[in-house]
């Protein structure tokens, strides 16, 4: 008992208030193994498990500089790699492609859309196959693993008709495309649901620096080219970009642009290849990585830049590197 009110008390206080505020396994599983880590123990190497059963690992041990500190990800929809590069109608993803780091080995994880969502930010599809609107799971997921670290995180979700928004499809807005409201422990929380937020208050963030650590954008179902043409989704990233790469915010961030899932099925990429990039200030101009890649891989490429555990699959997963400056 002892041993564990010392370890508690070297947590900070806000720490503290979100394992009371959740009071979910998941938590404690993360803040022993973060606590051990700031009071000299040594986390079991076995990891822990969440209130789901999921495996939760020690975060890796990593020495030196994280290759950024901030991370914005922009999922569009089903495209294979020939349907945007060297394609005339995508002039955007083809400059960003010359400019910036290509990941060309990268693939989705399954069909269709929300089990790549979930696997994105919980490394794991936790046993949904469809684009359920009513489903939910009490998984640990990647917004559990920053507030315990002291990180944030939103969701700008194009077409979301007001912040947090937990119902089901309206106008051009998907409620699969947004995996985070599938989280009981999100959708329970009016605190947490208020980081699900319109894509229209990214603007606002950026001119009052308050883009969080992490960024999940979500563009409708017109400029995220599932119901609209190539172009048309190009023309959206087109005016995305600049203002979002000119935040000071950015200064050590990287925005990867990537797509849920492919045409059809490949050995070790199921949910077919897609197009994948990553773009900003601290990636290597004209770097390329054939590496097998899929939404795995970029949650731990996440987990290890924040120092943090491993959610499920992502513990087997390598981070994407060789494109780093």
């Amino acid at each position: 008992m002892r041993g564990r009110v010392g370890l508690f008390r070297c947590r900070s206080e806000r720490v503290a208030r979100l394992l009371a505020m959740h009071g979910r396994l998941i938590a404690t599983a993360c803040l022993t193994v973060l606590a051990l880590s700031a009071c000299g123990g040594a986390p079991d190497t076995g990891g822990a498990a969440g209130a789901d059963g999921t495996r939760i690992a020690p975060p890796a041990k990593i020495t030196g500089r994280a290759p950024f500190d901030r991370v914005v990800v922009v999922v569009f929809e089903n495209k294979a790699p020939g349907e945007i590069f060297g394609h005339g109608d995508a002039p955007t993803f083809n400059r960003l492609a010359h400019q910036y780091a290509v990941l060309t080995g990268y693939g989705g994880i399954a069909h269709p859309s929300l089990p790549n969502y979930l696997a994105l930010v919980s490394g794991s599809t936790q046993g949904i196959h469809d684009d359920c609107d009513n489903c939910s799971t009490g998984a640990s997921n990647l917004a559990d693993l920053l507030e315990a670290r002291g990180r944030t995180w939103k969701t700008y979700a194009e077409g979301l008709p007001a912040p947090g928004y937990a119902g089901g499809n309206t106008g051009r807005y998907r409620k699969h495309h947004e995996p985070f409201v599938y989280f009981r422990d999100v959708r329970s929380s009016a605190q947490r649901l208020k980081r699900v937020v319109p894509y229209s208050e990214l603007s606002g963030d950026l001119a009052n620096g308050l883009l969080p650590d992490f960024s999940l954008v979500v563009p409708d179902n017109c400029h995220n080219m599932h119901d609209c043409s190539v172009s048309t989704g190009d023309a959206w990233l087109k005016g995305f970009l600049p203002p979002l790469l000119a935040s000071p915010q950015m200064r050590r961030g990287v925005v990867f642009v990537i797509f849920d899932e492919g045409s059809g099925r490949q050995p070790g990429l199921p949910g077919g290849r897609v197009p994948a990039l990553a773009v900003g200030p601290t990636v290597r101009p004209g770097a390329r990585t054939r590496a097998r890649l899929d939404h795995y891989n970029l949650l731990r490429t996440i987990e290890d830049a924040f120092r943090l555990p491993r959610l499920g699959r992502s513990a087997g997963a390598k981070p994407i590197t060789g494109i780093w400056r």
